[in-house]
């Protein structure tokens, strides 16, 4: 299984966003539709306590809800380079 979980539905703006940034970085993860399969909306409230909003990321282990950029690429252990100067 992929590291990465996000609980999303169709219709989310930030639940596409969210798997948008994690192509573009080349992370692999299991987008889990919550809005279908009720077995992934019982797993997203027993892992955030009660959260039914989405997005929710299972980033290794880290509950993220919402898209927190920072937070996702420090659960990632991404980081931002910049070119150096010479």
């Amino acid at each position: 299984m992929a590291d990465v979980i996000v609980y999303s539905t169709p219709t989310c703006p930030w639940c596409n966003r969210v798997k948008k940034f994690l192509k573009e970085k080349g992370v692999a993860f299991v987008d889990k539709n919550v809005a279908e399969d009720k077995a992934a909306a019982t797993e997203m409230i027993t892992k955030t306590g009660g959260q039914i909003g989405v997005p929710v990321i299972d980033a290794k282990g880290t509950i993220i809800i919402g898209f927190d950029k920072a937070k996702l690429k420090n659960a990632l252990g991404l980081t931002d380079k910049k070119p150096q100067k010479d």
